[in-house]
């Protein structure tokens, strides 16, 4: 039996029960005599087991057969729940995450029968219950000792293509250097991918990467382990490279050697001998495999949404109503009477937009996903935590039905989840500290979400230590970031914006200035990119809350379109605060700056036609100037002249453009056919 096709069914249906078992098991942590969460807990295992054995993952069947056994006993009344079994069990759906993770990799669940977690709900079972280090610290050294010398000779492994062994020759023969590379990134970073575009990024000033292992449309899809290795042309030393790629945070090493020549090939035969069999294989046998027709090997990602009934319902009814009007349409203009024809068809027009305003709406509320499913995995990560860290510390959560796109949704999850780590990690203090500042001993972290106008707000704080101001401004002047002179005209919130620069996000400012550091460059960036704004707010001893702000969708935003010279431009009506009309006479100069006094707030102006090259041609004695806001910060920009308010559908401009400038955060196409681009706010100020 061919089971393939219910592959993507049977990866949601997974990932469903793991998540529900991640929460009953947390429940029943706290009330092991709780017989509904015993029970819930029987069912989610025995229903993995039926699926896992159905699909033929044998594996996965066995450990959650074992499971169930368990749970089985515990039902009867012959076993109890402990402490050690609960940290087993949850050992348990860590390697059934990963044997899922493999699954949607290449369709197969791999060879790993893990043994040790086996062994020990065995002894679980038969009362002997073994000590959790069997599992984890002595399997994961053994682990550790038989990969390293194997990861240390990735960048040996290079197959050159003929195109990248003529580049080395051209280089050999103008004396420059050629090193292949591997890079190593630390096991505990959460977003390789950016770390990885950091190391690309700082060396392209140092040379040309003639190629990268895995390729590079892999690295930025986060398809690799914790290492790549790189072959880069270039005059610098191999020294000076490495020192370059290790400066980027959260690398833990990197090592390589120089090329004298273009290396031969000892795996071309290996190769040649695979690509012929892959050609052969049947599509039969590809889908024995668990391969979906998206070519081998390829992952397959979870594109289903659940989508309520009832919205679906009312999607249904609208796309009726369009019909009636479109039908209206076409009996108006097939009418004889041309006065009656006119406002009828007017009529008709106001209709047509009515429905289509509300079916767009409909659509998006189709696309928006609660928050929850983003949020549910935390519980289970904070109190992974609390053990690992020997911290007394509860997660309070809420809002989590607030909806988002889904879009966005899929890449907030891991700037939250560094925010949480580093309040759980750096901004709690232990319990010891906690007691001596008269603080309760349990430390609070705080994820609270909601809808705020077209936006929403998620907060992530805690009750700890809070941001350091004058720790962060002493350690900016150390490393060179800001001067004395600067530093000391700085206000509080300016200082603790550099903790947003990619240069603060190092161990070192970790431990010595206030724990709060690590990634927020990436973190920053992530939300940025999704069109959002992330601020904090501190009180030494009291804590600290950093908020997001985020659209609630990417698609199709309210926008004020503007014309500056002969060319139109949008802006989001989300940044917009007013619209002025200000007299040339009032524009003042700070540091040879322009400058506006609006009702007591000193704004700066930004000359739009100047920042994108445009001639300008308004002489008039007056600007018209769009305030626009980033958080606190406020600027003017100076527009020819008005066009109004519109909805505008977001079109990207695809990486090639979005690469050359930043100020332009996509394009819309208007009733006439006429392109406008979208002015990103945000890289502006």
């Amino acid at each position: 039996m061919d089971v393939s096709q219910y592959l993507e069914i049977f990866i949601d249906e997974t990932k469903e029960h793991l998540q529900n078992l991640n929460e009953q098991l947390l429940v029943i942590e706290k009330e092991p005599e709780n017989t509904d969460t015993i029970n819930e807990i029987f069912r989610a295992a025995h229903s993995l087991k039926g699926m896992a054995g159905t699909m033929g993952f044998k594996r996965m069947q066995k450990l959650t057969h074992q499971m169930e056994d368990v749970f089985s006993e515990i039902r009867n009344g012959k076993m109890t729940v402990t402490p050690n079994l609960v940290d087993v069990l949850f050992q348990c759906l860590d390697a059934l995450e990963t044997y899922l993770d493999l699954i949607m990799e290449s369709g197969d669940e791999g060879d790993n029968d893990n043994e040790p977690i086996l062994n020990q709900l065995e002894a679980i079972m038969s009362g002997k219950a073994v000590v959790k280090e069997e599992v984890s610290e002595p399997a994961k050294k053994a682990e550790v000792a038989s990969s390293g010398d194997s990861k240390k000779e990735k960048y040996k492994d290079f197959v050159f293509a003929d195109f990248e062994k003529h580049a080395m020759e051209e280089a050999f023969s103008k004396n420059l250097n050629v090193y292949a590379i591997t890079v190593f990134v630390d096991e505990n970073c959460l977003l390789k991918a950016a770390r990885a575009f950091l190391v690309f990024k700082n060396l392209e000033d140092a040379g040309e990467i003639i190629k990268s292992n895995p390729p590079a449309q892999d690295i930025e899809d986060e398809k690799f382990e914790f290492d790549f290795s790189i072959c880069i042309i270039t005059k610098e030393s191999l020294e000076k490279v490495i020192s370059i790629i290790k400066d980027v945070s959260e690398i833990k090493d990197a090592i390589g050697e120089k090329l004298d020549k273009v290396p031969e090939d000892p795996k071309k035969e290996v190769v040649k001998v695979e690509a012929e069999e892959k050609k052969t294989e049947a599509p039969a046998q590809a889908a024995s495999k668990g391969q979906t027709g998206k070519g081998n090997g390829k992952p397959i990602v979870n594109r289903s949404v659940r989508v309520d009934i009832e919205k679906l319902d009312v999607l249904m009814n609208l796309v009726s109503e369009l019909i009636i009007a479109k039908n209206g349409l076409v009996s108006q203009s097939n009418s004889d009477t041309v006065g009656v024809r006119s406002q009828a068809f007017y009529e008709q027009i106001e209709y047509l937009e009515r429905v289509t305003t509300n079916l767009h709406e409909s659509v998006m509320k189709v696309r928006m996903m609660p928050i929850e499913t983003v949020t549910q995995k935390f519980p289970r990560m904070i109190r992974d935590l609390t053990k690992k860290l020997n911290k007394n510390m509860e997660l309070i959560m809420t809002g989590e039905d607030t909806e988002l796109d889904r879009t966005v949704i899929d890449e907030i999850g891991d700037p939250l989840m560094h925010l949480l780590r580093n309040s759980a990690d750096h901004g709690l203090e232990s319990p010891e500290v906690r007691v001596q500042k008269g603080k309760p001993e349990m430390g609070t972290i705080r994820l609270d979400a909601y809808q705020d106008g077209n936006n929403v707000v998620i907060e992530v704080g805690d009750d700890g230590n809070g941001i350091d101001v004058e720790a962060v401004r002493n350690k900016a002047i150390d490393k060179g970031t800001v001067t004395a002179e600067q530093a000391a005209l700085m206000t509080d919130k300016e200082v603790i914006d550099l903790l947003f620069r990619p240069s603060f996000s190092t161990a070192k400012v970790v431990s010595d200035v206030s724990g709060r550091g690590v990634g927020l460059d990436v973190v920053k960036s992530k939300i940025e990119s999704l069109g959002g704004e992330i601020e904090v707010k501190t009180k030494l001893g009291e804590g600290s809350t950093f908020i997001i702000r985020l659209p609630l969708t990417l698609a199709i935003i309210q926008a004020l379109m503007v014309e500056l010279g002969e060319e139109k431009y949008a802006i989001s009506l989300g940044s917009i605060q007013t619209i002025e009309d200000i007299p040339v006479s009032e524009i003042k100069y700070v540091q040879t700056k322009e400058v506006v006094n609006l009702r007591g707030t000193v704004i700066p102006l930004i000359r739009l036609d100047s920042v994108l090259d445009i001639e300008y041609t308004n002489n008039d004695e007056s600007l018209t100037v769009v305030i626009v806001k980033k958080g606190d910060k406020l600027a003017g920009l100076v527009v020819d002249k008005l066009i109004g308010q519109q909805e505008i559908v977001i079109k990207s401009l695809g990486k090639y453009l979005s690469n050359s400038s930043k100020i332009i955060g996509g394009a819309t196409i208007l009733g006439d056919g006429e392109v406008a681009l979208i002015l990103d706010v945000n890289t502006l100020l």
